[in-house]
């Protein structure tokens, strides 16, 4: 196994040394996703201005064009120990595997745009598909459409990106670790979900507010975790947020956002769990009630977001960090919330549990002296449930592994080879806090590396 995982190393070294002379598009288009204010969010519409966008295959008629995009992302793993209790880096691990091959994201991409004869975008459609060795499923299927009488709003309806938080919204073709972190996994598992959208967005050249923009937008709640809607309840969500504004004096450009998540499940048990206080303990407690069914679980979060990017003589220096906090609703065994509603093996619907949580994440990004070459350095938490930490956490308390906080750090390496092809060495590796769970009494052993080639048009 050591003489496979360092052929690999040693074939990606060799790889990441070549020198290409790419270096000005390459150069070009990060400045394009990063410093002009358009870091490709999963919200946004292509941006045919940069070369990436001019260069998408593309078939032009005289009131609009249709776009083809995609981006294959194989990848090699190998993990900390066989069946790694670890799900956030690219899906759960068999019991008796510790390595393996996976094509982690297939993409397909097709945009059209209508325009105006003044040559305003009037209608966009985007249709995205994900395909790996599982099955092809569904990404992004939304229309849009964009009012040109004061050119401030628009409108999105269809299966889209949640408008919420930062490193959500950045699209898995731009981000730098190969997974998001636990803390967006959980809250926003696939990112996307049925809704519709209104955006207020100033588009004249002369608006003194194209910088700013508000989101706003009603979904059903369980996203591409389920397939379809199974409770009345509607989540609003939003974002205000800012395009990146230049720093006069020291030569840097920032960008931040503020984001709310107000919605719920409505429990279908005669029970439903939250934390109570029972002599001065802390406990996971519920009572059996008719009244309990029908209740709304909470699902409330708030969050900011911050990034701030520091060009150099050759790349760029980047910090990236949000915070988000609030009430969160899953089952006893798992913090997420469930994409279809939780049953037992009868059949018998099972009662919901309420956690009030926080998390964050924080990036370093650095280029090496080249557009080429780039290390990032990430730090994440997520605490499920603040009310208790490390002993405290018991079968007695009426506590599982769903109530247990995890920091992880990731290290890696980024090579630019040209603006088709990028390749990533990642390490990330999990520390979960010490209970008095049964098999969680020390850190597992769940660091995950991955060695990924990533293929653009």
């Amino acid at each position: 196994m050591k003489s496979i995982l360092y052929k690999i190393i040693t074939a990606f070294a060799l790889i990441f040394g070549v020198s290409f002379s790419y270096g000005q598009n390459l150069k070009t288009d990060i400045q394009s996703l990063n410093l002009n204010g358009n870091p490709n969010l999963l919200t946004d519409m292509i941006d045919t201005s940069t070369r990436i966008g001019k260069s998408m295959l593309t078939i032009y008629n005289k009131f609009g064009n249709i776009g083809f995009s995609g981006y294959i992302q194989p990848q090699f793993q190998v993990a900390e120990s066989k069946g790694a209790p670890n799900e956030f880096e690219g899906g759960t691990w068999p019991v008796a595997v510790s390595n393996r091959f996976r094509i982690r994201r297939g993409r397909i991409r097709t945009d059209y745009t209508h325009y105006t004869d003044e040559g305003k975008p009037s209608v966009y459609f985007l249709v995205q598909f994900d395909g790996t060795e599982q099955g092809l499923n569904i990404r992004d299927l939304w229309g849009r459409y964009y009012e040109n009488k004061f050119e401030l709003f628009h409108f999105s309806m269809g299966m889209m990106a949640r408008p919420f938080g930062y490193e959500i919204l950045l699209s898995s073709m731009n981000r730098e670790s190969p997974e998001r972190g636990r803390m967006s996994q959980t809250l926003m598992k696939t990112e996307r979900d049925l809704g519709f959208m209104v955006s207020l967005n100033p588009r004249k050249a002369s608006s003194k507010f194209k910088w700013f923009a508000i989101d706003l937008g009603i979904y059903n709640g369980q996203g591409l975790a389920g397939p379809q809607e199974y409770d009345n309840h509607k989540d609003v969500v939003f974002r205000i947020s800012s395009k990146r504004q230049t720093i006069k004096g020291l030569n840097a450009k920032i960008s931040g956002g503020l984001s709310g998540y107000i919605g719920g499940i409505t429990n279908q048990s005669t029970m439903l769990y939250s934390m109570k206080q029972e002599d001065g303990i802390w406990k996971m407690q519920t009572d059996s009630l008719s009244g309990n069914i029908g209740k709304n679980a909470s699902r409330r979060y708030f969050g900011a977001d911050f990034q701030i990017i520091f060009p150099n003589a050759e790349g760029q220096t980047e910090f990236r960090a949000e915070y988000i906090r609030g009430q969160q609703t899953g089952t006893l065994s798992n913090s997420a919330s469930p994409g279809t509603y939780p049953v037992d093996g009868t059949g018998k619907n099972l009662p919901l549990a309420i956690r009030s949580f926080d998390g964050a994440y924080i990036y370093f990004l650095q280029h090496l002296g080249s557009w080429h070459h780039q290390i990032g350095l990430k730090f994440d938490w997520y605490d499920p449930n603040k009310k208790v930490s490390g002993k405290e956490i018991s079968k007695d308390n009426g506590l599982t592994a769903a109530d247990i906080r995890y920091n992880t750090f990731g290290i890696g390496y980024i090579n630019y080879v040209n603006p088709y092809l990028k390749l990533v060495l990642w390490y990330e590796h999990p520390v979960n806090e010490k209970t008095s769970l049964t098999g969680f009494e020390k850190d597992l052993k769940d660091g995950v590396f991955t060695a990924r080639a990533q293929f653009n048009f």
